[in-house]
């Protein structure tokens, strides 16, 4: 059954909210949380993060936008060729990007 509005709004108003609240915060003092999402950081964020240089830094130093670093570190989109390869580099001997960056 496709929900409309008014369907939506005739259910919405049948919920009990206040005890479908109680309910959860007895479950999560129980540790039964109803649902746990890990997420795996990316690899942008990855080799950022051990290269401590911020996210415009990091852009700076690898020669993309700071957008582009951005959605590679969000996974909405994904670096192709030479930055993959740059990336591992960054994560791996994030020394590397240091000494590029001092010189």
């Amino acid at each position: 059954m496709t929900l409309t509005n008014p369907n939506l709004a005739v259910k919405e108003s049948k919920r009990n909210l206040a005890g479908e609240l109680l309910q959860a915060v007895r479950e999560m003092k129980e540790g039964r949380a109803a649902r746990v999402t890990h997420v795996e950081p990316s690899a942008a964020s990855v080799a950022r993060d051990k290269s401590g240089l911020s996210q415009n830094e990091f852009a700076k130093l690898i020669g993309v936008s700071l957008r582009t670093l951005q959605e590679w570190e969000q996974g909405r989109r994904k670096p192709t060729g030479a930055a993959q390869t740059l990336l591992r580099v960054a994560a791996l001997h994030p020394e590397a990007l240091r000494d590029l960056q001092s010189s």
